[in-house]
């Protein structure tokens, strides 16, 4: 699941290495390109948080995010980047739920139900049909992780805390982002926020 890597790609576009780390990108070699839906502050101040305290050392690398393409090569970030101009210009902000914690395994995920933010994902999976790997090309599973590579019983008692306490509520969506994956911290390349008004889908 989602700790900030992208996953491998097909053999055909991977350079072979460890599958759950994929190598860093050197300085001359473009960079895959990752997008996301952005969230409200305060939701991304409480993910954020729960990313700090429960992601083993090191490994936390990325703010939380909510992932809709995995991986998307370099030469498409023109056209990306006018397909989410005209998106997010004319879509209001997705209403979405937080629901439920869900185990990774080594880890601990919240599933975000969202059909509108789905929609818009498959306006942008339309347009770049061509460009995508063997992962993006089904629905995703929405979600935001807050625990990875984590010892089984760590992630385990996070599991049951989690689901202890908190509730499904509303989770704000603003916008859409892309970044640069260069083998560390992601690179913001842009983002937009939704600014359609409630009706336009």
């Amino acid at each position: 699941m989602d700790d900030g890597y992208p996953p491998p790609a097909t053999p055909s576009r991977l350079v072979i290495g460890d599958p759950g780390l994929p190598p860093p990108v050197r300085a001359t070699e473009a960079a895959p390109i990752i997008v996301t839906a952005t969230m409200g502050a305060a939701d991304q101040r409480f993910f954020d948080g729960l990313r700090a305290a429960h992601f083993p050392p090191g490994r936390n690398r990325v703010p939380a995010h909510i992932t809709l393409f995995h991986q998307l090569p370099p030469s498409s970030l023109a056209e990306l980047e006018e397909l989410v101009c005209r998106i997010a210009g004319d879509t209001p902000p997705p209403p979405a739920i937080l629901a439920g914690a869900y185990s990774l395994g080594t880890g601990v995920a919240f599933r975000v139900d969202s059909p509108d933010l789905l929609a818009v994902r498959a306006r942008l999976a339309d347009r770049l049909a061509g460009l995508l790997g063997a992962q993006d090309r089904g629905t995703p599973r929405l979600h935001v992780t807050v625990q990875n590579k984590a010892a089984p019983a760590a992630a385990r008692t996070l599991l049951a805390a989690l689901a202890r306490d908190i509730r499904p509520r509303p989770l704000a969506i603003t916008g859409l982002a892309v970044h640069h994956y260069r083998g560390g911290p992601w690179e913001r390349a842009f983002s937009r926020n939704f600014r359609g008004r409630r009706g336009a889908y």
